[in-house]
């Protein structure tokens, strides 16, 4: 069992939890994660590891109520436990050896996205922060992203924190501006991550994305995170997150990625029955 020690409300759908796991805390790094359960009878699901504490032995998770586990990890409490927590898996973010890097957040993504910037900032890279969100009441990590960059852009879709644009517009005008970066990292939606991905091609600036799959067992052995990166099939729980954005097909990942959203829909939907809530699609 994993207890959790802290829980913060960041919006209306999003939670931060530090759960106690000093075994995990010991050895994560930026851009690995955690596979869980709930419950004996959940279902096991990827979170990424937003953050860790070697000294206090906790890990970071940050997460959106999408789906039943997700609800049901957000109805727990500081000092309940999570049945299984285990991690961390995937490969490491390979951060090394930057000058000057963009890291680009979309919605959640952004928290996935906090990590990788902190650990550039601490390796020495200047590090411009570029977040985006459908609107002001969305925005997360506000103050954390501001000490672990260089210069932190927020834009939301409908202008409601007076910077109105997606991320891609204003990376856009910040390569224009004569912005030399070697790095970009763009993690969040996938048709964001493609978008990114298709502006710095031109430019050859090296882009690397997180595919956040749909996973079962985060060992490689269900196959049901492959994504096509180049001519070959690799797994993201194995081979990535972290990819080459410039050889993702990111076409088939989408396609993918809307296979079960008529399961995902029914489960949901009984959950809250059982509750005695209402649903509204």
């Amino acid at each position: 069992m994993y207890r959790i020690v802290k829980k913060r409300i960041l919006n209306p759908t999003v939670k931060l939890m530090e759960v106690e796991a000093p075994y995990i805390a010991k050895k994560a790094e930026p851009g690995q994660f955690i596979m869980l359960r709930v419950s004996e009878d959940g279902e096991r699901i990827p979170l990424t590891i937003a953050d860790y504490d070697r000294q206090e032995g906790t890990v970071t998770i940050i997460f959106q109520e999408v789906g039943k586990t997700t609800r049901l990890l957000g109805e727990l409490e500081q000092g309940d436990s999570i049945l299984d927590f285990a991690g961390p898996l995937g490969v490491a973010s390979h951060l090394g050896g930057y000058k000057k890097a963009a890291v680009i957040g979309g919605g959640l993504g952004t928290a996935i996205a906090y990590p990788q910037a902190k650990k550039l900032h601490e390796l020495g890279a200047e590090v411009d922060v570029i977040a985006g969100f459908r609107d002001s009441s969305l925005i997360i990590l506000e103050k954390e992203l501001e000490q672990v960059s260089s210069r932190l852009f927020i834009a939301t879709d409908d202008g409601s924190n007076g910077n109105k644009g997606f991320v891609t517009d204003v990376l856009d005008k910040l390569i224009k501006e004569g912005n030399q970066y070697d790095l970009v990292v763009a993690i969040g939606p996938l048709i964001m991550m493609k978008m990114v991905s298709l502006l710095t091609k031109p430019y050859g600036i090296k882009t690397i994305v997180s595919m956040n799959s749909v996973m079962i067992d985060g060992t490689g052995m269900c196959g049901g995170c492959r994504v096509t990166v180049g001519d070959q099939t690799k797994f993201s729980c194995v081979d990535g997150p972290d990819f080459d954005g410039h050889m993702v097909d990111f076409d088939e990942a989408m396609r993918r990625q809307t296979m079960y959203k008529g399961q995902e829909k029914q489960s949901l939907e009984a959950h809250i029955c059982r509750l005695g809530g209402a649903f509204n699609g």
